[in-house]
């Protein structure tokens, strides 16, 4: 996993967010706190969410899913572009999230960021059995690689036709592309783009794009 965009070396990634990066101060704060972290690689990069951002800006989103919010930089950084935004967000830690509601309220979005301390697959479930199928715009996915494949069917039953499914660490650092890696999550992403190469039960545009630690687009048709 990576929090900066892969094969861009240390200059290159500082010009890249030198001439693109617009982002909020306190999204910044609690980007470089995160980053400090132990954990901080989870943390998907900056120029990434400001992708995802303005794909949704053209969806013209109102609601939004996040599996796996971590200290919530992504949920942050969508609600303060989008000021009309609702977000659910999944996630089993308290101890991580914990930071990100500091800085939700800080930001003043806290109403429109709804937290779910629950297994995810639980979560999306919960909201189909409610109802809810086809009434988001768009879903990201950024948890255990090892249930991707499920949070993305249960995604797909519930964003919209139109509406966008994301997926972070798609490329895993490159390990994806070494047959020699064995490793539980490699070969789980490696098998997850296969499946999403190849399969047509479900009816959707793809792009895999090597930004942050590869992102792979869906367009549900």
């Amino acid at each position: 996993m990576s929090n900066t965009s892969l094969g861009l070396g240390e200059d290159l990634q500082q010009y890249l967010l030198d001439v693109s990066l617009h982002e909020p101060e306190i999204c910044q704060r609690l980007r470089e706190q995160t980053v400090l972290m132990a954990e901080g690689m989870m943390l998907s990069s900056p120029e990434q969410v400001q992708l995802l951002l303005l794909l949704c800006k053209m969806l013209n989103a109102k609601s939004g899913i996040e599996v796996g919010t971590f200290t919530g930089y992504t949920s942050l950084r969508l609600t303060l572009g989008i000021t009309d935004l609702q977000m659910t967000c999944c996630d089993i830690s308290e101890e991580f999230t914990a930071i990100g509601k500091q800085f939700w309220q800080q930001a003043g979005v806290d109403d429109r960021i709804h937290l779910r301390l629950a297994p995810a697959l639980e979560t999306l479930d919960g909201l189909i059995a409610n109802g809810q199928s086809e009434s988001f715009d768009f879903a990201y996915i950024d948890a255990d690689k090892t249930a991707y494949r499920d949070y993305v069917e249960r995604c797909l039953t519930l964003v919209r036709a139109g509406g966008l499914i994301a997926l972070d660490n798609t490329l895993w650092s490159g390990s994806v592309a070494d047959p020699e890696d064995k490793g539980e999550d490699t070969v789980a992403l490696r098998q997850l783009n296969s499946w999403l190469h190849s399969q047509n039960e479900y009816d959707y545009d793809l792009s895999l794009i090597p930004i942050g630690d590869g992102l792979t687009l869906l367009r549900k048709a």
